[in-house]
């Protein structure tokens, strides 16, 4: 009874109250078989068992509990039943022949459980052979049955409470990432294996404008619904903050600002990138967050020693913006501290064991000559699970959450992307004009040069009357054809509700009549306005992979970066 109170009173689950009555209870009796069944409905529902065959817990799942006598007398008289063999059972209740026959057991003890004044369900301890049940045995049954039942209520309110916390958290979480022209993502969630509360981890992947990509991964310090609710807002704020096409450093500023607002004990480390898959280049920012992994396409394994930032909440402005050349079919890996840091190593020597895993697994996933996306993001999901079974082997002994962001990144062809310079005056409408039919013309776009006219036009000419140059217009075909128009001015385009009378102002109208979407973005020394228009359904980018082969090429530059 001593060790079986110790066991119960450190059960956190339904499961731990199982094992702690298999161990304790079952061999000092001489029994082999024990069930839990909870009351819910008047039928009983199979919650734990141990000793039995599955075959017979579906016979007696969700069984009412009228229909079998010995449950119904036991529960109705708050007493226990004992049974000696099976003879017995059959004449005491012939009517459960059909479950007398499909028992593996010869004799029976069916204990109420009760909570709270109330009967909860059955406890069920059986045995392989027939036996005499003593009056000692029979009290002490008795009141291990007691105890069990206040154990169990208290493990049930836990898992329901946890499972809805986990529920909660993993509803803030992205249910499947895009597939992207410039990347495919996987990523992977851990909890805690022992802790009683939810963590703040978070991930995400996000489309850009002209095919750039954003990529984060974060970490709420703390456990709690508090915390997850807290990563829900910087997951959604994240979202909100890169449509406005911000670049990593003053994008974190913004957060910050938004997590000291949140009050002194809040505080968040957090990873965000932005890949370019015309110039390569990958620009990202640390908030007190581990820096990436870098896989190349011939195998190396690279991780930049780079000194993150305070975390959000605690950060000083500005931070620092770091940039990677990515070449084509890399992979980006990005991680939460719970997945290198344990009680047994430190966060330096997991990073060690992250770079072997993926230096090991790099000639089987990183070298994918064919273009199957659901071939890429299958070899991903392996990886992750090679990963996360590599470093967190025993996952119900983890302290901390752990979260893994893998993205493999794809370079724009040399041949889809078209770039010319345009002059500062009138003449530049005409010249996009042209430079636009001829180019679509090549790529066999003819069905969109109409109203690419219309746009380019429309927007080069916004820039000769409110703007300056120098202007630039870049066309990017991929899944769909994008029109970027650069000049040198910073100032905001915005739709204006025309009168009737009004002989302009209908321009931005147009422009977003016509397009898929559209919107700006701001440079160093200027800003660019895109459009974006759905391909023709023979111009998929698998149709051109399969007419163009693998991409290749050397990037292009983009206007004022």
């Amino acid at each position: 009874m001593g060790e079986l109170t110790v066991a119960l009173a450190e059960a956190l689950t339904s499961r731990d109250v199982l094992e702690a009555v298999a161990t304790f209870v079952l061999p000092p009796f001489g029994a082999d078989g024990l069930v839990f069944q909870l009351l819910e409905g008047g039928r009983l529902h199979v919650v734990g068992a141990a000793g039995y065959p599955q075959e017979f817990l579906d016979l007696v799942e969700g069984i009412p509990i009228a229909a079998h006598a010995p449950f119904h007398d036991a529960v109705r008289s708050r007493t226990p039943r004992f049974v000696g063999s099976l003879a017995e059972l059959s004449r005491r209740y012939p009517t459960l022949r059909r479950l007398n026959e499909a028992s593996p057991k010869e004799a029976w003890a069916f204990l109420p459980m009760l909570a709270s004044g109330r009967v909860i369900g059955l406890c069920v301890v059986s045995f392989g052979e027939p036996r005499s049940f003593t009056d000692d045995e029979r009290a002490l049954l008795t009141a291990l049955s007691g105890l069990v039942g206040q154990s169990l209520e208290r493990a049930r309110l836990y898992d329901v409470e946890h499972a809805r916390a986990q529920e909660l958290q993993r509803g803030l979480l992205p249910r499947e990432l895009p597939r992207l022209p410039a990347a495919s993502g996987v990523a992977r969630y851990l909890p805690a294996g022992r802790s009683e509360e939810v963590g703040g981890d978070w991930y995400d992947l996000i489309p850009l404008s002209a095919d750039r990509v954003a990529m984060v991964i974060g970490d709420v310090m703390g456990h709690g619904i508090t915390e997850a609710a807290t990563m829900g807002r910087l997951r959604t704020a994240v979202r909100t903050l890169a449509d406005l096409e911000m670049p990593p450093d003053e994008l974190f500023s913004r957060l910050n600002d938004m997590v000291c607002d949140l009050g002194e004990d809040f505080f968040a480390t957090c990873l965000y990138a932005v890949f370019d898959p015309v110039t390569r280049i990958c620009s990202y920012s640390l908030a007190g967050h581990p820096s990436p992994v870098v896989v190349h396409p011939d195998g190396t394994v690279h991780s930049p020693d780079v000194t993150p930032e305070p975390p959000l909440g605690a950060a000083k402005l500005p931070f620092e913006t770091h940039q990677l050349h990515l070449p084509d079919k890399s992979l980006l890996v990005l991680y939460t501290d719970g997945l290198v840091e344990s009680a047994t190593r430190d966060a330096d020597q997991g990073l060690v064991e992250l770079r072997q895993i993926l230096s090991d697994a790099a000639a089987d996933t990183v070298c994918i000559r064919n273009t199957d996306e659901d071939d890429d993001v299958r070899s991903l999901e392996e990886l992750c699970d090679t990963v996360m079974s590599g470093l967190l082997p025993d996952q119900e002994q983890t302290t901390d959450d752990a979260g893994l962001l893998i993205v493999r990144t794809r370079c724009a062809a040399a041949q889809d992307v078209a770039l010319c310079s345009l002059p500062d005056d009138p003449r530049a409408a005409g010249q996009a004009r042209l430079y636009v039919r001829e180019q679509l013309t090549a790529w066999g776009l003819d069905d969109l040069i109409l109203t690419t006219e219309l746009l380019v036009s429309e927007l080069v000419g916004n820039i000769v009357r409110h703007a300056k140059g120098p202007i630039h217009l870049r066309l990017l075909r991929s899944r769909s054809l994008t029109c970027e128009v650069y000049d040198g001015s910073l100032t905001t385009p915005r739709i204006r509700h025309a009168s009737y009378t009004d002989e302009g102002g209908r321009g931005l109208q147009l422009v977003a009549s016509l397009s898929r979407r559209w919107g700006a973005r701001y440079l160093r020394d200027g800003k660019c306005i895109w459009t974006e228009q759905d391909l023709p359904p023979a111009q998929t980018l698998g149709e051109r992979v399969r007419t163009h082969g693998n991409v290749s090429g050397a990037p292009h530059p983009v206007p004022g970066e």
